[in-house]
């Protein structure tokens, strides 16, 4: 086990507020070699748990005796990181083999938020966008948030595709999600797709219901990620695992950066089997919400809406001039709000 040692190694841990050194214990129980095995734990690893509890209790007492501390974190401490000490307390294997079965072992006993580029990041405190921040698109914010809700009740859900203009607040809609109850979400990057399987593997064995996040989805039909990613929408015999839904944000409606006109009529077959190949991906997500762009009327809307109140008929002026280049968008609509604010 690794346990802190000095005190100047607390100060790199994400402390809540209390007694530091018992949490520094507790979160090195979520982080213990056999974490991951523990949830589904054998009489051996019961006895390894058991072990490293009566070490970590000794070494806790010798800790705060040694360099005793106050408060080092400004946050409140997690069901998980209480629960953990109070089994470190009371040296209960049992107990935290139910905090693991409960909370998940180190990261996600602690966060809801994490970005993967191939390893696992958690994001203590993600940028999460305001209720109020989202405009226009109702009825596709809609059917995303009853498609979710659905999925974190544990009921049949669909995989998501948030598909058009640059601007609209597809990735806003995404990432809205992570303010309903119970959610978690993991932002994959491009370069990552090809290690999807890994993290998935783990995924699986967690009690909690997470959002893979695709965001800026484009691929090259004869590149290994796009093959991966089919795979995992139901063109496997695994598939993704029940508790992860896959939302995917894109320009392009079919995905793929290079999908060429039409093959003729008579042409050899194999044209044919790459043009469906291309839009088999698509068609994989059960629900695909369209984006249109803005027009005149709701950029006008957005950018009074950012502001907090009416335009005058200068500003209005003011504004379609900044979007001539850049297009009317919600983004263009915030740009602008924020250069009279």
């Amino acid at each position: 086990m690794d346990w802190p040692q000095t005190p100047t190694q607390l100060l790199d841990l994400d402390l809540p507020q209390g007694e530091p050194w018992g949490y520094a214990f507790a979160q090195s129980l979520l982080k213990a070699p056999w974490a991951w095995r523990a949830l589904r734990p054998t009489p051996g690893i019961l006895d390894l748990i058991r072990l490293d509890l009566e070490e970590g209790f000794l070494r806790l007492q010798e800790r705060r005796e040694a360099f005793p501390l106050g408060s080092l974190g400004e946050r409140p401490p997690t069901p998980a990181e209480e629960a953990a000490l109070k089994a470190l307390l009371t040296r209960d294997p049992e107990a935290l083999v139910q905090v693991l079965k409960t909370h998940g072992p180190w990261p996600f006993a602690l966060y809801r938020a994490f970005r993967f580029d191939g390893a696992l990041h958690p994001i203590p405190r993600p940028r999460l966008p305001r209720p109020d921040e989202l405009l226009g698109y109702e009825a596709q914010r809609k059917a995303l948030e009853q498609n979710a809700r659905r999925f974190l009740s544990g009921r049949p859900a669909l995989h998501t595709l948030l598909y058009g203009a640059r601007g609209t607040g597809k990735s806003t809609a995404a990432k809205s999600l992570l303010h309903l109850e119970g959610a978690r979400m993991v932002e994959v990057e491009p370069k990552a797709l090809g290690h999807l399987e890994s993290l998935l593997e783990r995924l699986s064995l967690l009690p909690h219901r997470f959002f893979l996040f695709l965001d800026d989805l484009s691929l090259d039909p004869e590149g290994e990620a796009f093959h991966h990613l089919k795979a995992l929408l139901e063109g496997s015999l695994e598939g993704a695992p029940e508790n992860v839904l896959l939302l995917a944000t894109s320009n392009r409606r079919h995905l793929v950066r290079r999908l060429g006109g039409n093959p003729l009529p008579g042409e050899d077959p194999k044209a044919w089997d790459e043009l469906q190949d291309t839009l088999a991906l698509s068609e994989r997500f059960g629900l695909v919400l369209t984006f249109p762009p803005f027009d005149r009327a709701l950029y006008l809307k957005a950018v009074a809406h950012h502001l907090g109140r009416p335009l005058t008929q200068g500003e209005e002026e003011e504004a379609l001039r900044f979007a001539l280049q850049r297009g009317f968008s919600g983004r263009v609509a915030r740009q602008f709000a924020q250069t009279l604010a």
